[in-house]
């Protein structure tokens, strides 16, 4: 239900995002403003990446199957490192003319200027309202970044018209595109360090795996825990695997020790642990697991 939610919003605010697209880049070539194509710009990404952010929810509703067992919620990341790439994109482009501008400042209408972006902050209003605010996915976090920062511009761009109109001050107009591109430039990038933590595997933010396995080795019945991975299936779903090694019993004994390790992991926000009981030590009870690439066919190397 929440997925068809989501799609339902995209879906509206890609409609909204086409018409202002249209409306800033005519304003943007009669006024000749920087500013406003600059906008009109971010708007084409803001475009490119809600279809891009519905795509990518359409197919991640698919369930697990044999091509992916884990489901498809890494196919968002892929979508929201996309669409922090075009932002940074972008931004260049903008930077680049607003040096050019720098040198040979154009005549500016700025009533069209001012009316178009006036039109465009509505808009983009109406979208950061559709998507709201509370994210879980970053593939729709993406997107919401992609309007908010429109937003800004927007208003970036109607301060810098105003400016215009009554001091006749063009180069405002080349200032406030710069401001515009640096904030783009700071959502693109973060979207990108978040997508690429995940999809590298690292740990996710909050989770250190020294310290689980520290709370799971305070089990009484637990003697080492070693290997121990930690990383994120998607955005907000952390993941867990280790090794424990408990004294010789029957399997049913340490099955009660499994799932009271689970029910730790479970309080600590880790919905999804694979543990792998044993009472054999390893070649090596280090907390992490080395894999030799030379040997890689072999396995893990503990």
């Amino acid at each position: 239900m929440a997925a068809d939610t989501s799609i339902k919003r995209l879906g509206w605010s890609l409609i909204v995002t086409l018409v202002i697209f249209i409306a800033e880049v005519f304003g943007g070539i009669l006024s000749r403003s920087l500013s406003l194509l600059s906008d009109a710009g971010h708007v084409l990404t803001d475009a490119f990446a809600l279809g891009l952010s519905l795509i990518a929810l359409l197919i991640m509703k698919r369930p697990s199957d044999y091509k992916a067992t884990y489901g498809y919620q890494r196919i968002g990341l892929l979508a929201a490192l996309i669409n922090g790439i075009s932002l940074v994109v972008i931004a260049m482009f903008i930077f680049i003319e607003a040096y050019t501008r720098l040198q040979t400042p154009p005549e500016i209408n700025s009533s069209v200027m001012l009316s178009i972006a006036g039109a465009g902050l509505a808009g983009n209003l109406i979208m950061a309202w559709i998507l709201g605010h509370k994210h879980h996915d970053l593939n729709i976090k993406s997107a919401w970044l992609h309007v908010v920062g429109d937003t800004v511009s927007s208003a970036g761009v109607i301060i810098a018209g105003l400016i215009i109109k009554y001091t006749g001050w063009v180069l405002a107009d080349t200032i406030a595109s710069g401001i515009v591109g640096c904030m783009i430039i700071i959502g693109g990038t973060r979207v990108i360090k978040e997508a690429l933590w995940i999809l590298l595997d690292l740990s996710p933010s909050g989770f250190h795996p020294e310290d689980l396995a520290k709370v799971i080795a305070e089990i009484p019945e637990v003697r080492n825990v070693h290997d121990v991975h930690i990383w994120s299936i998607g955005h907000g779903v952390p993941a867990f695997s280790g090794h424990v090694q408990v004294h010789d019993q029957k399997i049913s004994e340490a099955d009660i020790i499994r799932k009271e390790i689970e029910r730790l992991l479970s309080d600590q926000g880790i919905k999804h642990a694979v543990i792998q009981m044993e009472c054999a030590d390893c070649c090596n009870n280090e907390i992490y697991c080395n894999i030799n690439p030379e040997n890689a066919h072999d396995g893990h190397r503990h």
